[in-house]
């Protein structure tokens, strides 16, 4: 069920009347209805996902009780071992396995061996790699001792499966979440109203901004060869239009729906496009994976602790992960690769925490030297999204081939001029609101009813008016 579709439309305000008044009294009975909710929501698209969530779920839910029953701590070692494994081996096969055997051959064919050409048709199933990455970190932090395990099912499926951010994130924590499922829920109309703002906004970015990018970015991407530098350009400005808008505002949408029912998600993008470095962009962009990474994967490691090799290998190690998290294909660990170069100057000169802040946090025109960081940084991520969204390394290799060349000075063949206006008025909004949680955060602000609900109006006109074709959202294929 996608957030941009009429069963969406008709399934959200069914389950917000039902939630509110006929469940506010019993928490227990709210979260039985949102794990039943969620299930609908997930198995709209194959009923046969919901097996693999509940036994996926139900392994580190029996786990994690387990772990912090055991006082040995080989035992605790062993589950959590088991509780990984499970959950890794059900990614590797349904996300890698094709990948892993085609490798394999090709790997052998080097050597003069001839092997037959095997592979499975495997469904990857919808937000796969999501709810792993959330059940797995229930079960570490049951084993760091940082959480004490749930007792009731119930909630713990609630945590798991909440279908605002099953899909596609962001990726919570249980630290953070669960217990949000213990306490009573009030309704909180400015809440739910800001949660409204956000989905609205969440809406325009997909529906307007990606849906319409989709087009021309599919379509110079799908035919690369018959571009030259200047379209390729713009090709991959496109995408990253594309995928920003579709992602954060896939995010929005869900940290919006959320809030109508009494949560709160963490925030999943902070205006990464207005990043100064590139270290500021990946504090930036997909939050919740680089934190999980970090606290997963590059402290466990020893982070940024040691000689200044380890710290080198525990972020290569680290980007090199999250470009295979995104998919089973080379371009991406090429894009985690490229983003580890730009990143390590930045560590061994200790710059790599030089823009904390909000950029010109104050101001409404930035400095020079900002603009030119900001510009340079988006360049810089434009190269890594031909990686990222090249079908090979060498469909990207003859793009940023054509891009850095001569060939740039033409003319570009495509320049749809009505989505740069469209493109201008998200900037110019998120530029204004770059200091707020998000596009039509007004919570700070003063602002009659007649000029809010102008904004609103125009803003659903321009959705219906300006939408592009539906497409599904990118990170569903993650």
């Amino acid at each position: 069920m996608l957030f941009n579709s009429l069963e969406f439309a008709v399934f959200l305000p069914a389950v917000f009347i039902l939630y509110w008044f006929l469940f506010q009294n019993n928490i227990r009975w709210q979260n039985g209805f949102l794990v039943a909710a969620s299930f609908l929501f997930y198995g709209w698209w194959d009923w046969r996902f919901l097996i693999l969530l509940v036994c996926s779920s139900g392994v580190d839910f029996i786990t994690g009780l387990l772990i912090h029953k055991s006082e040995c701590n080989k035992r605790r070692k062993l589950l959590l071992g088991i509780s990984i494994a499970i959950n890794l081996s059900i990614l590797g096969f349904f996300k890698y396995f094709n990948f892993f055997i085609d490798n394999f051959i090709a790997a052998f064919r080097l050597f003069g061996q001839e092997f037959n050409s095997y592979s499975l048709q495997i469904v990857l199933p919808v937000g796969v790699s999501f709810y792993t990455f959330q059940a797995l970190s229930y079960t570490i932090d049951v084993y760091r001792g940082t959480l004490v395990p749930t007792k009731d099912p119930v909630a713990y499926f609630a945590f798991i499966s909440f279908f605002p951010q099953l899909v596609a994130g962001p990726i919570e924590r249980a630290t953070k979440l669960l217990p949000q499922f213990y306490i009573k829920r009030q309704f909180d109309y400015a809440k739910a109203v800001d949660g409204l703002r956000q989905m609205l906004w969440g809406l325009f970015k997909k529906i307007v901004i990606a849906d319409n990018c989709a087009h021309y970015a599919n379509d110079i991407f799908d035919h690369y060869e018959n571009y030259n530098g200047s379209t390729l350009l713009l090709g991959a400005f496109f995408f990253a239009l594309q995928i920003y808008g579709d992602f954060s505002g896939y995010s929005d949408i869900a940290i919006g729906t959320a809030r109508l029912f009494g949560f709160n998600l963490m925030r999943n993008f902070a205006y990464p496009y207005f990043s100064r470095d590139i270290a500021e962009f990946w504090r930036r962009w997909h939050i919740s994976l680089s934190t999980w990474f970090r606290d997963y994967v590059y402290i466990p490691l020893g982070g940024s602790q040691g000689k200044m090799a380890l710290k080198i290998r525990n972020t290569v190690i680290v980007f090199l992960l999250s470009g295979f998290w995104h998919g089973a294909n080379w371009t991406f660990i090429a894009w985690g690769a490229f983003n580890a170069v730009l990143f390590i100057p930045l560590l061994v000169m200790g710059q790599n925490r030089n823009h904390l802040g909000k950029v010109a946090s104050g101001r409404f025109v930035p400095g020079s030297s900002d603009v030119l960081k900001m510009a340079f940084t988006f360049v810089l991520t434009l190269i890594g999204w031909v990686f990222f969204r090249s079908r090979t390394i060498d469909q990207a290799i003859h793009i940023l081939g054509n891009i850095f060349s001569a060939k740039i000075a033409s003319a570009p063949t495509v320049f749809p001029g009505l989505i740069f206006v469209l493109i201008l008025l998200l900037i110019v909004t998120e530029w204004i609101q770059r200091e707020r949680q998000h596009g039509l955060d007004f919570s700070d602000v003063r602002i009659s009813m007649p000029v809010r609900w102008s904004v609103y109006l125009f803003l659903v006109l321009v959705i219906f008016w300006f939408g592009g074709e539906q497409q599904e959202f990118i990170y569903f294929d993650f």
